[in-house]
């Protein structure tokens, strides 16, 4: 296996960048009835997944990066807690309450595989 060499290669992140795209695109004021701070909250956390992963891989250390990788898999659970309010809500519905808690576990999966081959 080829050793990564920018954080631009880890699946992770670049799935991060897919998902934020996905959230900001979700959380139009039309579909989350211009509640603007949940929007913020949900925006916030899905950036803070990216930036993360970016800034943890970019201090060049293990230890740093793990602990950026724990920072990063506890704002995709945000996201995935805010996904759940949204639906309560009524803001969106089950079906795409699913699809994008499903794309925050694919991440979660891929962090956590990560976290778990840095020892």
């Amino acid at each position: 296996m080829s050793k990564i060499e920018k954080f631009e290669d880890l699946i992770c992140w670049q799935k991060a960048r897919e998902l934020i795209k996905d959230i900001y695109n979700l959380s139009e004021p039309n579909n989350f009835r211009k509640d603007y701070s949940l929007i913020d909250q949900i925006r916030r956390a899905s950036v803070s997944v990216m930036l993360n992963i970016s800034e943890g891989f970019a201090l060049r250390t293990n230890k740093e990066f793990k602990r950026h990788l724990f920072i990063a898999h506890g704002s995709i659970a945000e996201v995935q807690s805010v996904l759940y309010i949204a639906e309560d809500l009524k803001y969106i519905d089950n079906e795409t309450f699913k699809k994008y808690y499903e794309k925050c576990n694919e991440i979660s999966k891929i962090i956590s595989g990560l976290i778990k081959s840095i020892n």
